[in-house]
């Protein structure tokens, strides 16, 4: 079961947070149509994308490795389902950063909306040339505890 929140969330602040929508695909399924399990990896990390773009964050990828990585599933999503994932920023250290993601089914003619996965993400500041971590940019900590793009992502057709 995924853990309560970190005691010392980003300071009381808002945190940054970003919304990625996206269909689940045929290449994102098993031979039974659900997804498979390394799809939420790809949905997770697309909303990492999104957080790092509107935060003004330039030099994240490449230089930040994840180091840990943890999941709980607790629903199937299906060929053509709709998908939200909410990605949050859940802590900022020195040199990691905890990411905090629900990825969720949207209802279809056959199913409510649910909860598919949930989970956090810890990353770690190294940058290219690097052998171990060093603590982040403070205009990195800066944008992330601004917060995030809170304007509501597109509406999928």
């Amino acid at each position: 079961m995924i853990r309560p929140p970190s005691p010392d969330p980003v300071d009381g602040a808002h945190p940054a947070r970003a919304v990625h929508r996206c269909h689940v695909e045929w290449m994102d399924t098993d031979a039974a149509g659900h997804h498979h399990n390394t799809a939420i990896v790809r949905f997770v990390e697309a909303a990492e994308a999104a957080l790092m773009r509107d935060s003004g964050i330039t030099g994240y990828f490449g230089a930040a490795p994840r180091v840990r990585y943890e999941v709980d599933f607790s629903a199937p999503l299906w060929f053509g389902q709709h998908v939200t994932t909410v990605l949050t920023v859940e802590r900022i250290g020195t040199s990691s950063l905890t990411l905090r993601f629900e990825v969720w089914g949207e209802q279809t003619d056959h199913q409510p909306r649910s909860l598919a996965a949930a989970g956090r993400m810890v990353t770690a500041h190294v940058p290219v040339g690097q052998r171990s971590a060093v603590p982040w940019p403070e205009a990195w900590i800066a944008a992330w505890r601004k917060g995030g793009s809170q304007s509501p992502p597109p509406v999928l057709p």
